[in-house]
C-alpha cells in the first residue's frame, strides 16, 4: 500500500506539471491574439482620428471610436468627453490615465507563466525527493528480506525522480521565457499607445470645428466679435450725432 502511494505521488507530480506546460501554452497563445489585435486596431483607430480632427470632424472621429472594438478608443473617448469642458492640461491628464488602465490590463494573465516559472521547479523537486525515499524504502524491504541490495534495486526510482526535477525546470524556463517576451513586448507597446495618445492630443486640440454642430473655437468667432464691435461703435457715433445737432 505505502508503496503505490509513493508511486501515485510521483506521477501526480509529473501530471501537475504537464497541466502547468497546458496553462503556459494557452496564456501564451491569448496573449498573442490580444496584443496583435490591439497593436493593429490602434493604428488604424489613430489613422481614422487624426485624419478627422485634421479636417475638423470631430464628430466624426467620436463616432469612429465609439464604433471601433479596440482598447484605444476608451483612450479617445475621454478626450472627446473632457475637451471643451476642461483645461487642456486637464484633458491631457484624464487621456493618460486611461491609457495607462488600457496598458495594465494588457498584463492580464501574465502572473500565471510568471508564478509557474517560480514554482515548477520545485514541484519537480518534490517528485524527486518523493521519488528517491521510494529507493530507499526498496533498498530497506531488500535488505530485510535477505536479497541482494544492489544498485539495480534502487536505479529504477532514482532515475523517475530525477525525471521529475528535469520536467519542472523545462517548464520553468518555459513559463519564465513566455513571462519575460510578454512584458518586453507589451512595453513597446506603451510606448507606441503614448507615441498615438500624444498625436492624437496633439490634432485634438489643434482642431477649430465640429461637423456635428459645435461652435468655432477660433477665425470666425472673432471675426463676428469684431463685427459686432464695429456696428456698435456705429450706432454710438450716430446717437452722439443727433444729440449735438
Amino acid at each position: 500500500m505505502d508503496q503505490s502511494i509513493w508511486e501515485w505521488l510521483v506521477q501526480a507530480t509529473l501530471w501537475c506539471l504537464f497541466g502547468f506546460s497546458v496553462v503556459v501554452f494557452a496564456v501564451a497563445m491569448e496573449r498573442v491574439v490580444v496584443l496583435w489585435r490591439f497593436t493593429d486596431r490602434a493604428r488604424k483607430l489613430s489613422d481614422t482620428v487624426n485624419r478627422c480632427l485634421m479636417r475638423g470632424a470631430r464628430g466624426e472621429g467620436r463616432s469612429a471610436c465609439e464604433r471601433s472594438r479596440s482598447p484605444l478608443a476608451d483612450v479617445f473617448l475621454v478626450g472627446y468627453e473632457r475637451f471643451g469642458r476642461s483645461k487642456p492640461e486637464n484633458v491631457d491628464s484624464a487621456v493618460h490615465r486611461e491609457r495607462a488602465r488600457v496598458m495594465v490590463s494588457l498584463k492580464n494573465r501574465l502572473w500565471i507563466p510568471g508564478t509557474i516559472g517560480a514554482t515548477a521547479p520545485f514541484v519537480g523537486l518534490f517528485g524527486t525527493v518523493v521519488g528517491i525515499m521510494e529507493a530507499f524504502r526498496d533498498l530497506e524491504r531488500a535488505e530485510g528480506s535477505g536479497q541482494e541490495a544492489g544498485i539495480g534495486v534502487v536505479s529504477g526510482h532514482i532515475s523517475e525522480a530525477l525525471i521529475a526535477t528535469a520536467v519542472g525546470i523545462f517548464v520553468a524556463v518555459i513559463a519564465v521565457i513566455v513571462f519575460n517576451l510578454f512584458n518586453q513586448r507589451i512595453g513597446r507597446i506603451g510606448m507606441e499607445a503614448k507615441m498615438l495618445t500624444d498625436e492624437f492630443l496633439e490634432h485634438l486640440h489643434e482642431s477649430t470645428t465640429d461637423d456635428h454642430g459645435g461652435a468655432p473655437t477660433s477665425g470666425d468667432d472673432k471675426d463676428k466679435d469684431k463685427g459686432k464691435g464695429g456696428t456698435s461703435a456705429k450706432e454710438e457715433d450716430a446717437d452722439g450725432a443727433r444729440k449735438a445737432a
